[in-house]
């Protein structure tokens, strides 16, 4: 049973998680190249603004806000999903080559299968999570020892050395792809917010809302999955089988993410710990909270990296890794 005190705890932080949010995404749409005064947002957001707020609003900044919240929010989940299931604190899709083997999927079928651009934005989460899912298997398949099961350090050992090889996979085939290909592949290697238009929105959200609902439901088999194995094992959790369900939603999610924002790591690994510093390692209580931080965390990566420097900006997929690689070599030098 959880404590009262803790519950109230986790709703009063989602409350604020939830303003922060509105506040991030108010002054998200003020700055840029077309402003809109934050007057005028509330009036264009019920259809009494001017045409070119509207589309400023609407075709430009809204879209991208939105689908850069759920892609950090997917992040989040799939690094709270692979912490628990290796019982390793520096788990991340981004670090142990998840996000790699989507975009290596990803690479492939721009360079060699081109499709309608319609159809385009749908197919690439599927894409994307198969890729991810031949990864993660070969990374499972090469840490997991037959009479001790899953090795938690190796698992993460293993995904950084798949990373770093399929990353020189990406260079190779850029090497091999004219000019404009290279260019989008560069962009997502760089973690650049590039699907900002409504499709990518109902390409990635149905994948949030049949996995997040999932996670929360087996939110119990992770905080089992999180004991040692023997401890696991004793209380009746079929580990290997619930380990592998999870698993495979912790790829979905990344893949779908990265889908469309590109190779951004760390959100995954920095969400989660914040969310347990606030809350406690219970994953009902601590998963709601890392999915808004996560959310948060990549909307004001993209909002301050979208303004730093003219006339592009810098990738959120950049000023994520400038916040997040000093937090990891932390927690490896704690850890």
């Amino acid at each position: 049973m959880i404590h009262p005190t803790l519950i109230k705890k986790q709703r009063m932080i989602v409350i604020l998680l939830i303003i922060l949010i509105v506040v991030t995404s108010f002054i998200s749409i003020r700055i840029g190249h077309a402003a809109i005064s934050y007057e005028r947002i509330l009036p264009t957001f019920f259809g009494q603004g001017t045409a070119k707020d509207a589309f400023v609003l609407f075709s430009i900044r809204l879209p991208r806000m939105i689908i850069t919240m759920l892609a950090g929010m997917a992040l989040a989940l799939s690094g709270s999903i692979l912490q628990s299931i290796t019982r390793n604190d520096l788990a991340d899709p981004g670090i142990i080559g998840i996000n790699s083997g989507a975009g290596v999927g990803i690479a492939l079928f721009f360079l060699f299968f081109p499709v309608d651009t319609g159809v385009f934005t749908y197919v690439l989460p599927f894409v994307a999570f198969i890729g991810a899912l031949i990864t993660v298997a070969l990374i499972y398949l090469f840490a997991y020892e037959k009479h001790r099961g899953l090795q938690p350090i190796k698992f993460v050992l293993i995904g950084v050395g798949f990373s770093m090889a399929l990353s020189g996979l990406m260079v190779v085939l850029i090497s091999s792809a004219d000019r404009t290909k290279v260019d989008f592949i560069a962009k997502w290697l760089a973690g650049n917010i590039w699907g900002t238009d409504w499709p990518f929105i109902w390409a990635i959200l149905p994948w949030l809302l049949i996995l997040i609902p999932f996670t929360l439901y087996k939110a119990n088999q992770l905080n089992m999955l999180g004991l040692n194995e023997p401890v696991a094992i004793g209380i009746g959790v079929p580990i290997e089988r619930e380990r592998i369900k999870l698993l495979i939603a912790a790829v979905a999610l990344a893949a779908s993410a990265v889908s469309v924002t590109g190779g951004i790591a760390f959100i995954g690994l920095m969400a989660p710990h914040i969310a347990k510093a606030l809350v406690g390692p219970r994953n009902q209580l601590y998963i709601p909270i890392a999915i808004l931080i996560g959310g948060w965390l990549l909307l004001l990566a993209d909002t301050i990296g979208r303004n730093a420097v003219e006339p592009d900006g810098i990738p959120a997929g950049i000023m994520v890794a400038l916040i997040g690689a000093p937090y990891f070599i932390y927690l490896l030098m704690k850890k």
